[in-house]
């Protein structure tokens, strides 16, 4: 008997969303998904207002928008035997198992390129952290890099509130050694107002500044130059690479989820068994074409 695919399916979708709370903190497009690329206006910049006119005609300006369009992106997972798949009960018991891995493999990377696609790129964008020394916790990095501070997360609102973005709705995404340097660095005060703002079931942990914190195992890196550049998921190991935590306004940036699918292949004879794998797409974009709206908080590298 075949597994049914929806419950698989499920399965897949269920697991996007471990340590990956953040994908729901967004403008959520799934329903614009039909091809390979979404198509989204951006608005040009607005009209000026002028107080008490006195030259008549006004001057006629036209807004240029943009088309802010992003690619979904194919994320397939590699298919896996299950040997000597005789019944439902026994090949689902199975699948739960061998799966669990390859699901958790494939939300991190889903959730590592979302993260990519809404990366802060101007340098108006970014904030350093200013704290003292700390070891380096980058895989493939040396040397020291200076601590995230409250202060800094202040910095990274103190943008947004010169641009004006909504105060509302405010994400701070953090890794789990940049979250510990930030907890160590906030007054008594300070933490127990932040975790009465917890949401756990939202994965919420707390709030400042108004930001909603919220933590993950690893988020971007950048680079170290005079410009940081956002290093892409499993690019090549650089020394002077540095850890970011990225702050964003909910409706700035946007994610979409088309197919979810399933993959049986019963009775091989050459595994001697049942193949299964999965395939997701996915993409995202910073929805303003400014980039408004998203901060990275970027290490600052000592030694």
């Amino acid at each position: 008997m075949a597994i049914q695919k929806e419950i698989w399916t499920d399965y897949i979708a269920e697991n996007l969303y471990k340590n990956n709370d953040f994908l729901n903190m967004c403008f959520v497009a799934d329903d614009r998904v039909n091809g390979k690329t979404v198509h989204m206006g951006s608005a040009g910049t607005a009209a000026s207002v002028t107080r008490n006119r006195t030259v008549l005609p006004a001057t006629v300006v036209q807004r240029t928008d943009h088309d802010n369009s992003y690619n979904i992106d194919e994320f397939t997972v590699d298919p896996t035997v299950i040997p000597n798949a005789d019944t439902v009960e026994l090949a689902y018991d199975k699948m739960d198992s061998v799966m669990y891995d390859t699901m958790r493999n494939l939300s991190g990377t889903v959730g590592n390129w979302m993260l990519y696609n809404w990366r802060a790129t101007a340098a108006a964008y970014q904030v350093r952290t200013t704290g003292g020394s700390a070891t380096t916790h980058i895989s493939g990095t040396t040397g020291t890099r200076k601590k995230v501070l409250a202060a800094d997360i202040q910095r990274a609102a103190r943008v947004m509130n010169d641009l004006e973005i909504e105060e509302t709705d405010r994400f701070c995404l953090l890794d789990a050694y940049m979250y510990d340097q930030l907890l160590s660095d906030l007054r008594f005060g300070e933490f127990r107002d932040s975790v009465k703002e917890m949401d756990l079931a939202r994965g919420i942990i707390g709030k400042l500044y108004n930001f909603n914190i919220m933590r993950r195992g690893s988020t971007l890196t950048y680079t170290d130059a005079d410009l940081p550049i956002a290093r892409a998921p499993g690019a090549a190991a650089l020394v002077t690479a540095n850890g970011t935590a990225l702050c964003w306004q909910k409706a700035a940036v946007e994610r979409a989820f088309g197919d979810i699918n399933f993959f049986e292949a019963i009775g091989l004879p050459d595994y001697y068994g049942d193949t299964y794998s999965g395939l997701v797409r996915a993409g995202g974009i910073k929805r303003r074409y400014d980039g408004k709206g998203v901060v990275a908080i970027i290490q600052d590298l000592l030694t």
